[in-house]
């Protein structure tokens, strides 16, 4: 592994770093697999490296197949090289309020097209499947991301109707911080804010017996049987002592500011992608870019989302 006062901690020196593809390659094996090449298909150790080409060949395999770096990874098939998926990952990695496609694209040399694919793929890397359940002190709060039928064009707003209906909820859980850990946060994207769906959220990412704090909301009725359940009244109040949601309301101001100032549209199809992207950074946020980099980096494997996977067969917007 790389020593650690040789890595870099800017972005200038990460653009230097791995500007040599050897050293890029290097670094992607060593973190992919710490303990010696394993062959993405079959996980055999009986591989040969062709230095000229930059793949490995497989002995186990049938016909003995080669493989990249990027086989079985975010990467796969990618044109790409190695050296600016790093480096756009880092990009995106220290980006508080994100990076759009078109700044990406001109950064890495890439078309605007491929940059948003690019994207798309670093954000499934980071897309938490399995998080360990909250305690303590925790928040729940929903809000709506989306464009206010008042400002749609007329063709669209007699198709998704008017007012909040016409707007993607997102439910979040907080846990605040407690000890050396600091706050964390969960996000869903939700098909509505009624009772089972949000309750079910809740019970799935937070331990029973937990202090629980929600507003008014009447879908939250009935927690109290497993938590310590405090409410908050906002036609009241925004903070009754340790009651209140201000943390998950500060998260929604952070969200919605990249949401609405650096990706401007975003469909409510690719919407949890981009709610996954800025709850990793939030959750790592008092790590270094360097550190933040380095821990995601790990996640790019068994990973992959095709171009056809990612659109729906509906477009590339």
């Amino acid at each position: 592994m790389t020593e650690e006062k040789d890595f870099p901690k800017t972005l200038v020196e990460a653009v230097k770093f791995f500007a040599d593809p050897n050293v890029a390659l290097d670094f992607v094996v060593q973190m992919r697999w710490p303990k010696g090449v394993l062959c993405p298909r079959c996980g055999s150790s009986r591989v040969s490296f062709t230095a000229s080409r930059r793949v490995w060949t497989c002995e186990a395999c049938p016909k003995r197949r080669q493989f990249s770096i990027k086989v079985g990874t975010i990467m796969e098939d990618s044109p790409v090289p190695l050296e600016k998926w790093l480096v756009g990952m880092w990009l995106i990695m220290s980006a508080k309020n994100g990076i759009s496609s078109y700044e990406l694209g001109r950064a890495l040399g890439l078309t605007q097209k491929s940059a948003w694919f690019m994207g798309h793929r670093i954000r499934f890397a980071l897309h938490s499947g399995s998080i360990e359940k909250m305690s303590g002190k925790v928040e729940a709060d929903e809000t709506f991301i989306g464009a206010r039928a008042r400002f749609m064009h007329k063709g669209k707003r007699q198709v998704k109707g008017t007012g909040p209906i016409a707007m993607t909820p997102v439910m979040g859980i907080l846990q605040r911080a407690k000890g050396k850990q600091h706050s964390r946060v969960f996000l869903k994207v939700t098909k509505t804010r009624r009772k089972p769906e949000l309750q079910e959220a809740i019970r799935q990412m937070v331990e029973k017996g937990s202090e629980l704090y929600t507003d008014s909301l009447r879908s939250y009725d009935g927690l109290h049987e497993d938590y310590v359940h405090g409410v908050v009244d906002h036609l009241q109040t925004y903070a009754n002592g340790q009651v209140h949601t201000n943390g998950m309301e500060n998260f929604w101001s952070l969200l919605k500011r990249s949401l609405k100032g650096t990706y401007v549209n975003v469909e409510p199809f690719h919407l949890f992608r981009y709610c996954d992207e800025q709850a990793f950074r939030f959750n790592e946020r008092k790590s270094t870019d360097s550190e933040r980099f380095i821990s995601a980096v790990p996640a790019i494997t068994g990973r992959r989302l095709t171009w056809k996977n990612l659109t729906g067969n509906v477009g590339d917007t």
